[in-house]
């Protein structure tokens, strides 16, 4: 395999920014104070699993019911860039589901806040500018740093305090507004 650092790097921040584990620690003490314990490796692996095969499969899906690659990344520029716009305006326009089981942590954070719909069309967007093995290099160093987070939730709680929380929120925020324009750019067939 022919990894190139730079592809990596740029992945790696695409995904963290849309994954936004950081801005999703309020979200996760919440889980956390209803289900009880957070299962941080299990949840780690299932959201890597289900990233790595929507980057494998989600292509097979999109053909099936007519659709390519360039028009899902324009859909997904426009997710991503709503997803931007809720993390700097503080508003949130997709409710976590309510009724998700009180036993397990990997419904709720796994899927959907971890491998969301963001970032399975983030994933596929990646994927019409980037070799693979360098998306999944991304995903797996994400995977590593979600399972740090979700280990030191409580640490980082107390570390940042929520002004320090909605500061790296809006910082993320305008960082995904700017690589939503990219890939909506990069992408539109004129």
């Amino acid at each position: 395999m022919d990894f190139v650092l730079k592809n990596i790097i740029t992945i790696s921040l695409i995904l963290f920014a849309v994954i936004d584990i950081i801005g999703s620690i309020p979200v996760i003490l919440d889980i956390k104070s209803k289900v009880g314990h957070i299962y941080s490796f299990r949840t780690t692996i299932v959201a890597g699993i289900i990233m790595i095969c929507f980057l494998f499969l989600g292509e097979s899906m999109l053909q099936l019911i007519g659709l390519d690659v360039a028009s899902f990344a324009l859909a997904g520029s426009i997710v991503i860039f709503i997803i931007g716009l809720e993390m700097i305006l503080g508003i949130s326009l997709m409710k976590p589901d309510e009724h998700s089981s009180k036993s397990s942590s990997i419904v709720p954070i796994a899927f959907p806040l971890i491998a969301g719909a963001g970032t399975l069309t983030t994933l596929l967007s990646l994927k019409s500018e980037f070799p693979t093995e360098d998306i999944i290099m991304g995903i797996i160093i994400n995977s590593i740093i979600v399972y740090i987070v979700l280990k030191l939730v409580p640490f980082l709680e107390r570390i940042l305090g929520k002004g320090g929380l909605a500061v790296l929120r809006r910082i993320f925020g305008i960082i995904l507004l700017a690589m939503a324009i990219k890939l909506f750019k990069s992408n539109l067939i004129l």
